[in-house]
């Protein structure tokens, strides 16, 4: 119940009091004044009922002492100003009257102010218990939002576990999978809803195993082990299952199934497993074995090999260093001891060679390998080693030390023994490989050897065929470089765009295609022989540095900017007519100078006739070993014909007459088809330079063709189509040949 404002005043400690009985007074002044107001009016005025009025608001707002106050005053002044003349018995009357009603609104305050006291009480329990309901229903709503939370984080989480999880229900139908379930076995959400876990994954002969594992899962057992599963396609993998009983609601009990895909975790297993096994086969038959050393507990830990290596019976136990130090032999026992009192102490490696003995009296050779493991604080923990067992390889180094001395004193005697059997030979075969008694070609062959010792550059010159190449090699062979490198360049074989990069190397990047640094030819020759076959097609670029090289020594690679020296034996051949090609500005004269310091020029075989009789012997016998063949005696009319012929070839071409001859010979007699020689006519001489000859056979043909095309070179009827060559060759050998191709050209266009 609310208080009113006066009761609120009235509650003040000395300002209530004044109040109070302030409240009396003025109440009763009311009452009088209202009485004299009806009374001037002529209005009924019976004081008793406003006396009456006032004595109740008193005793209601001021309490029981105002109150008696209030009944005094109203009770005198009714006497004395309203009734002095009644009788003793109606002022008695009226004064029981106020009596009564003071009595009466006595217990009526009483009565209120416990009426008051309980509403004041039961308010603060009810205040008390609203704010202990705002509270609860404020934690309420905290949990129930702490709780939402978190369902939805556990709800994402099993969504996003890494691993495929499956509730089901307590009879293991299941109720909800996570995505991760959908890749591992390829079923839907909706697919596996509702479906019998052991028959949506578990293989047909292997339920019965499930059943047991869901009546384990049943009686409250959380369950841990590795199985084979079956996913939608039929295929078998090996996973890890944890399964465990959870409470969904009071009386609604469900199962958490935790599938993880440990297919290759098992075949790392497997692997590991052959591994250790492929360890302990190859350390049985290389003869080494493993072992480790525990310094906390002192265990020592072994595999097989060791036992087989220090002969360990079945009775003894290999558990403690000490085992093994019996073991080691007595002369080398301290300073195997030694040596591990060393790695344990100063945290050092160790290897050595020792001898042990086994309890029968044999000795083995162990070498041992040690390294000491240490902790975070720098302390050995552990000892790591190897033991091999060394006997055989240092009886069989022995034995071949013994041997190697025996062969070194058997060398030195063949080295003896060749080197005078060598000095025989040369003397006998100066040039075993080049055949012949013929003026011409020992007068060749007494240059080679006037030439072999010097540095000096040599230019051979010959027909194709002739064997210049034959006649480099002798004289790099009787050189002192002979034990040096002999590089074969063919400068004709070689691109004339890559001709450089193959003869002085190149740079890494130096152009499309080099992918890295590449040595020369000039490089690898280095200290050595060169040889430069065909030198007429060199290109002019690389005639300059060539010529450069046979100067100063120096070179660059293609590409490089870093001057690199060479100390190499330059040796040129050519079939060309250099002089004549000098006249025609294709090879250089400064070039030719360099190259022509000992000119050597090889007979072709027509001007040495005389050694065809021995050339043709010496094929014939040389393929006749290599095809296994008998042959005893040539035909003297083959001799006759090969004498008579001209041999446009040469030497190759007799090569390869004599080896086809050789294939198809049937007998014991060798003889020539005189029809492979009879068809070929002598070449004309040439009456002028090589060079001047091909250009002016070029030129007649390229004028031949303008005139058929009428001086039209591009088109699928111009002179480039005719001879079968590039408008652009064709372009530049007319301005070469200084064709003038209008005049071609028929007057009418």
């Amino acid at each position: 119940m609310a208080e009113s404002p006066i009761a609120k005043r009235m509650t003040r400690p000395r300002t209530a009091l004044l109040l109070r009985y302030g409240l009396a007074c003025a109440s009763v002044a009311v009452a009088l004044l209202l009485e004299l107001a009806f009374g001037h009016f002529h209005l009924p005025h019976p004081f008793a009922a406003f006396a009456l009025s006032a004595i109740a608001i008193t005793f209601w707002y001021s309490g029981t002492k105002p109150g008696i106050l209030a009944v005094v005053l109203s009770s005198l002044i009714r006497s004395y100003f309203f009734e002095p003349n009644i009788t003793a018995l109606s002022r008695v009357i009226y004064d029981l009257v106020f009596v009564i009603f003071a009595l009466l609104m006595i217990w009526v305050t009483r009565r209120r102010t416990e009426l008051e006291a309980k509403v004041a009480k039961r308010t603060v329990e009810l205040t008390k218990a609203n704010d202990d309901l705002k509270l609860e229903n404020a934690e309420r709503r905290e949990a129930e939002h702490e709780l939402q939370k978190q369902k939805e984080h556990l709800s994402g989480l099993f969504e996003l576990a890494p691993e495929a999880i499956i509730l089901a229900d307590e009879n293991f139908y299941v109720l909800r999978v996570n995505k991760e379930f959908t890749g591992m076995f390829g079923y839907s959400a909706e697919e596996a809803r509702g479906r019998w876990l052991p028959d949506l994954i578990v293989p047909e002969e292997l339920r019965a195993d499930a059943l047991q594992n869901r009546v384990r899962v049943d009686s409250g057992e959380k369950l841990y082990l590795e199985a084979l599963r079956q996913r939608k396609d039929g295929s078998r993998f090996d996973v890890s299952v944890a399964a465990s009983r959870v409470s969904l609601a009071p009386g609604q009990v469900a199962v958490y199934l935790i599938y993880r895909d440990i297919t290759e975790r098992k075949r790392a297993d497997e692997k590991l497993r052959r591994s250790q096994a492929y360890l302990l086969e190859a350390q049985r038959i290389g003869h080494t074995g493993s072992w480790t050393h525990d310094i906390a507990s002192g265990r020592v830990t072994i595999t097989p090999e060791v036992h087989r290596i220090y002969g360990i019976r079945p009775d003894e136990d290999p558990s403690t260093a000490a085992f093994f130090f019996t073991r080691i032999h007595p002369e080398d026992l301290p300073v195997v001891e030694e040596a591990y009192r060393r790695l344990l102490e100063e945290k050092c490696d160790f290897e050595m060679n020792f001898r042990i003995v086994f309890p029968g009296g044999s000795t083995r050779y162990i070498h041992n390998i040690g390294h000491a493991t240490l902790n975070q604080s720098g302390e050995v923990v552990e000892v790591l080693g190897t033991a091999m067992d060394v006997t055989e390889p240092l009886r069989a180094k022995a034995e071949l030390e013994s041997a190697f001395e025996e062969i070194k004193r058997l060398r030195d005697q063949l080295h003896d023994e060749n080197m005078a059997l060598r000095e025989q030979i040369d003397q006998a075969f100066m040039f075993e490989e080049i055949v012949g008694s013929s003026p011409a070609l020992q007068l060749v062959l007494s240059n080679i050897v006037k030439v072999a010792p010097t540095d000096s550059t040599v230019l051979i010159t010959g027909e194709t065929g002739t064997g210049k190449e034959l006649i480099a090699r002798a004289i790099h062979k009787r050189s002192q470089r002979s034990s040096q490198a002999f590089i074969s360049v063919n400068c004709a074989a070689i691109p004339a765009p890559l001709i450089a990069s193959e003869l002085f190397g190149h740079e890494k990047g130096s152009f499309t295609g080099a992918l890295q640094q590449r040595q020369g030819r000039f490089e690898l020759a280095h200290s050595g022989t060169i040889f430069l076959d065909e030198i007429g097609e060199l290109p002019t670029e690389t005639q300059i540095a060539l010529l450069r090289v046979l100067q100063e020594r120096q070179f660059e690679r293609v590409g490089g900017s870093r001057l690199l020296t060479t100390n190499v034996r330059v040796i040129a051949a050519t079939n060309r007519d250099l002089p004549a090609a000098i006249a025609a500005g294709t090879f250089r004269a400064d070039l030719f100078y360099r190259l022509n310091v000992f000119p050597i020029e090889v007979p072709s075989l027509r001007q040495r006739k005389e050694d065809i009789p021995m050339l043709v012997e010496y094929f014939v016998k040389r393929y006749a070993e290599k095809v296994g063949k008998q042959i005893r005696k040539i035909d003297r009319n083959t001799l006759d014909l090969c004498q008579s012929y001209y041999w446009p070839g040469n030497i190759r071409e007799l090569q390869n007459i004599v080896e086809r001859s050789v294939i198809l010979c049937s007998g014991g007699t060798f003889s020539v088809d005189e029809a492979w020689l009879s068809n070929q006519e002598p070449r004309p001489e040439l009456t002028g330079p090589l060079t001047a000859t091909l250009q002016n056979q070029e030129k007649e043909i390229i004028e031949a063709a303008l005139a058929v095309s009428n001086g039209r070179v591009a088109g699928p009827k111009g002179a480039a189509a005719r001879l079968g060559v590039p408008r652009s060759t064709l372009d530049w050998k007319i301005k070469q040949l200084k064709i003038k191709k209008h005049k071609f050209v028929p007057e009418s266009e």
